[in-house]
């Protein structure tokens, strides 16, 4: 099968979600306070501008994506909604599912579900599965069914895909073949940043890194660079 010329990914730019995740921990708080369900949660102002300077950095690329593949939650499409390019959006490029842990901080994990919360820690961020919701492990799974049909459909093509804070780490698990411990390694000690660019290139039929979670972008383009959670209780 031929390989992507060249493959990207953007995190969605801050959300108001993000602001109101942060907040909360900030105040110890057990739940975020946020009205609107994961799939509706829109940019912030700073989102906005973010997202205008990635639009912008891709205008002027010599080398503009050919196409970019979408999550259908507002945020991500409000991101990729300055792109001059085809957009498509694709329901496995969604974030991560919560179930019953969804708008809780880690405070309030461990003090409404307990029990999960020890589950959590003993199987770790890649399996741990909390109750209606889904792991790292099942994410992946619709990743990978993703970009073997892109693959298929587009060779040699040069795909952007915007997406979320997971969704980053596991697309780039799958590009350099990281097996968990390095993964979660690597998690662990580096936060994604809002409109992050990370990306690979065609290399004899692999994928070799050309950047990962690089901002520069950002700042030639007059936005800041912001690196809150998603809305969801997390472990490191």
């Amino acid at each position: 099968m031929k390989e992507f010329a060249w493959l990207g990914i953007v995190r969605h730019g801050e959300s108001v979600g993000n602001v109101a995740a942060a907040e909360a921990e900030r105040g110890h708080a057990e739940v975020i306070d946020l009205a609107e369900r994961d799939a509706d949660v829109p940019l912030s102002e700073t989102g906005r501008r973010q997202a205008q300077a990635v639009a912008r950095f891709f205008e002027q690329s010599p080398a503009r994506p050919d196409m970019a593949i979408v999550s259908p939650y507002l945020r991500t499409r409000q991101t990729a909604s300055g792109l001059r390019i085809p957009v498509v959006v694709d329901e496995r490029l969604r974030d991560r599912e919560l179930g019953v842990l969804d708008l809780l901080t880690n405070a309030g994990v461990h003090a409404r579900f307990p029990e999960e919360a020890r589950r959590r820690a003993r199987l770790g961020k890649f399996y741990y599965r909390p109750p209606g919701g889904e792991s790292w492990a099942d994410v992946l799974l619709r990743l990978r069914s993703l970009l073997r049909e892109l693959r298929e459909d587009h060779p040699g093509g040069r795909i952007l895909l915007v997406g979320h804070e997971a969704t980053v780490w596991l697309i780039r698990s799958l590009a350099e073949g990281l097996a968990e411990p390095e993964l979660m390694a690597l998690a662990r000690g580096e936060a994604i940043a809002n409109c992050s660019i990370s990306s690979w290139r065609g290399d004899g039929g692999r994928l070799s890194p050309e950047r990962f979670n690089d901002v520069g972008h950002l700042e030639a383009h007059g936005a800041p660079a912001t690196e809150q959670e998603e809305v969801r209780a997390e472990t490191a």
